[in-house]
C-alpha cells in the first residue's frame, strides 16, 4: 500500500507550521488522542525523545526496563482500554527487542503502533552502528510497516498507521524513522486517515447470509455457540448476551473471549480447548449447529481437525475473510462487523430454551466437578493448589478485578477459575503464548483503568523473563497486584514430561531466587504464603493495598491441569485425569 492511495478526513485542517520531523511525530500522537506511551530511548530515536521532553505534560512516557516490556505494556493498555497502544524504541537491538511483543499483538489482534528510530538514510545498507532492517524483520508479524526517510512523509504515514492498527481486525503497525528525517523540517498539518484504496477493513454484511444462518439455528435441536475475542473487539458483548438468551443456546468461549459474557451467566458453559471444560469440548462433537462468533478455530481449540465437529453445520461469523475455511470449513460463513451481524441475527431468531440439550452440559459439568474441580479446590489436601488461590482472589475482588495472566499452568488455572462480571477483564497471551507477558501487560492495564484492581497472576518461570519491570512499577508507582504461583518448575512443560516423556524432567526444575527480597529491593510491599491458613488474610491485605503489592504463594509442585486434550487428539478424547 502506498501513502498516496490513502484518503484523509477534512477535519483537523489547521494552518501549517514549520516543525522538525521529531516534533511532528509527537504532534501526530496528540492528534490521535494518545495520552500514554511506553518506550526506551537510544541514539537513533533521541530527537523524538528530545521533543517528548517538551510535551511531557501532554503525553505520559513510561520508561520500561526493556523494549519487550514496552510492547507488552502497550498491549495491556490496548486490550483493556480499546485504544491503540504505542511503543517506542531506538534502532538495532532496541527495535529487535520489540519483535516478540509485535508478534504477540499480531496473532492476538491487538491494536498497536510501534515507532522505531533508524540510522540516517545515507547510512542505510552500510551495516552502520545499530542498523537493523526492522522493516524486513517485522514484515511477517505486522499488519503494515513503513520506513520514513523524509520528514514530510510523517503526518500522512502516522495517520495511516493508526487507521490500519485500529480498523477492521486490529493489529500492530511499525513505523521506522531515519534520524535525518527526525531532524529535518516540514510544514506540519494533520488529517486523520479515513480510508485506503485496496484496503477494506470491514466486509459488507450480506443479509442473505445472516438469514440462512438464522434458519439453521432456528431448526437446530442441539445448537452451540463458541465465541472469541472478536466479540470484545467489536463491542458486541450485549448483543451476544441477547442472542444467547433469546435462542437459549449454550455458549462457550475461547481463552481470549473470556469475560465478554459474565462467567456466572446460566448459559455460559465454560472454555473450549486443550485445558477447557469437559462439557463444551465433548459436546462440540455432538451439536448439530456450531455457531462460531469472532474466533479463528485455533489448533488449541479444535484438536484433531479430522475429528472436529464433523456432524455439525458450521456457521462462522467473522470480520477477516482469511479466517473463513482456513482451518474448519464453514457451511454458512457470515462476513462483516460482528456488532452489525449479531444485530441482524437477533431479529431473525426464534425464542427457544433447549432445556434438554442444556441439561447435558449441566450433567457433564457435574462429572467434571467430581473428577477435577472438587479436588482442585479441596482444602483438606496437603499442599495449596493454584485454583484455591484464584478462588480467594475472586472472593476478595467480587469478580470485578482485571486478571492478567502469563503463560503456563497458572494461566489455565486462572482462565478456568477466575470470575468476571464485566468485559475486557481477562488479559493474557493467547496465540503466541509469550512467557513474560503478564508483568508489563499488567502495568499497561492498570494505567488504562486506574480505578479498577489489576491482578497479575504469574508462574515462577515467566516472572523471571520480565522481572526487571519491577523497576517500572517502582518508578511510576503504578499499584498493580502481583501474585506469583511458585511451584519450582516450568509447570506446563513438566506436566507434558510427566504424561508423555516418562517423567524425564529435562531442564524444567527451577532453582529460584528470594523473590520477596527482590520485591523489597524495588520498595514493593511483599509477603509469602506457605500455608493454606495464611492465604485469606494475605490476599485480603493485597487487595486492600493502595500501593503495588507482591504476593508469593508456594503451591503444590507437581499439580497437573486437567481436563486436557493431548496434542493430535480429538476434542472428545479429553482426559479428566
Amino acid at each position: 500500500m502506498q501513502v498516496k492511495t490513502a484518503s484523509f478526513e477534512k477535519v483537523n485542517t489547521k494552518s501549517t507550521m514549520t516543525v522538525s520531523g521529531a516534533e511532528a511525530v509527537i504532534k501526530c500522537l496528540l492528534e490521535e488522542g494518545v495520552e500514554t506511551i511506553y518506550g526506551y530511548p537510544g541514539g537513533a530515536i533521541m530527537p523524538v525523545y528530545d521533543e517528548l521532553f517538551k510535551y511531557q505534560e501532554k503525553i505520559h512516557h513510561v520508561l520500561t526496563r526493556h523494549e519487550q516490556g514496552a510492547t507488552h505494556a502497550a498491549q495491556g493498555y490496548a486490550r483493556v482500554s480499546g485504544k491503540v497502544g504505542v511503543a517506542v524504541a531506538t534502532s538495532g537491538p532496541g527495535a529487535t527487542n520489540l519483535v516478540t511483543g509485535i508478534a504477540d499483538a499480531q496473532i492476538d489482534s491487538t491494536p498497536m503502533v510501534c515507532i522505531t528510530g533508524q540510522v540516517g538514510s545515507h547510512l542505510l545498507g552500510s551495516d552502520a552502528f545499530q542498523e537493523t532492517d526492522i522493516v524486513g524483520i517485522s514484515t511477517p508479524i505486522t499488519k503494515w510497516n513503513y520506513q520514513i526517510t523524509k520528514a514530510e512523509e510523517i503526518p500522512e504515514v502516522m495517520a495511516k498507521a493508526f487507521y490500519i492498527a485500529r480498523s477492521g481486525r486490529p493489529g500492530p503497525v511499525l513505523i521506522d524513522i531515519t534520524k535525518d528525517a527526525q531532524f529535518a523540517s516540514l510544514e506540519f498539518s494533520y488529517k486523520k486517515c479515513s480510508g485506503i484504496r485496496s484496503y477494506k477493513p470491514v466486509p459488507e454484511l450480506n443479509l442473505l447470509e445472516v438469514q440462512r444462518a438464522a434458519e439453521v439455528i432456528n431448526k437446530a435441536k442441539k445448537p452451540m455457540i463458541v465465541w472469541g475475542q472478536g466479540v470484545i473487539l467489536g463491542g458486541a458483548e450485549e448483543l451476544l448476551k441477547a442472542v444467547v438468551e433469546k435462542a437459549g443456546i449454550p455458549a462457550a468461549w475461547t481463552i481470549l473471549g473470556l469475560s465478554a459474557l459474565p462467567t456466572d451467566h446460566p448459559l455460559n458453559v465454560g472454555m473450549v480447548g486443550m485445558h477447557g471444560n469437559y462439557a463444551p469440548n465433548m459436546l462440540t462433537n455432538e451439536c448439530d449447529a456450531l455457531i462460531a462468533i469472532g474466533m479463528r478455530f485455533d489448533d488449541r481449540v479444535t484438536g484433531n481437525l479430522e475429528k472436529y465437529a464433523k456432524q455439525a453445520k458450521v456457521i462462522h461469523f467473522e470480520i477477516d475473510p482469511a479466517e473463513i475455511n482456513k482451518n474448519v470449513h464453514a457451511d454458512y460463513p457470515v462476513l462483516g462487523d460482528v456488532k452489525e451481524s449479531l444485530k441482524a441475527l437477533l431479529e431473525l431468531l426464534d425464542p427457544n430454551s433447549h432445556e434438554v440439550w442444556h441439561q447435558k452440559f449441566k450433567d457433564m459439568y457435574e462429572t467434571e466437578y467430581e473428577k477435577v474441580i472438587k479436588g482442585n479446590l479441596d482444602v483438606n489436601k496437603k499442599d495449596l493448589g493454584m485454583a484455591e488461590v484464584i478462588r480467594e482472589i475472586n472472593i476478595q475482588s467480587k469478580g470485578d478485578a482485571i486478571i492478567v495472566s502469563d503463560v503456563g499452568q497458572h494461566q489455565m488455572a486462572a482462565c478456568r477459575y477466575a470470575k468476571f462480571n464485566g468485559t475486557r477483564s481477562n488479559v493474557t497471551s493467547g496465540g503466541l503464548g509469550t512467557m513474560g507477558f503478564a508483568l508489563p501487560a499488567a502495568i499497561g492495564a492498570k494505567m488504562a483503568k486506574p480505578k479498577r484492581d489489576v491482578v497479575a497472576v504469574i508462574g515462577d518461570g515467566g516472572y523471571q523473563m520480565t522481572i526487571q519491570e519491577l523497576g517500572t512499577i517502582f518508578q511510576t508507582k503504578v499499584p498493580v497486584k502481583i501474585v506469583l504461583l511458585n511451584n519450582g518448575f516450568l509447570g506446563m512443560v513438566r506436566q507434558w514430561q510427566q504424561l508423555f516423556f516418562d517423567k524425564r524432567y529435562a531442564s524444567t526444575t527451577m532453582v529460584n531466587p528470594d523473590f520477596i527480597t527482590i520485591a523489597k529491593g524495588y520498595h514493593i510491599k511483599a509477603k509469602q504464603v506457605t500455608e493454606r491458613s495464611q492465604l485469606e488474610d494475605a490476599v485480603k491485605e493485597m487487595m486492600e493495598s493502595e500501593e503495588a503489592y507482591f504476593l508469593e504463594v508456594k503451591v503444590e509442585q507437581e499439580e497437573n491441569v486437567f481436563p486436557m486434550i493431548p496434542t493430535g487428539a480429538a476434542v472428545s478424547d479429553i482426559l479428566l485425569e
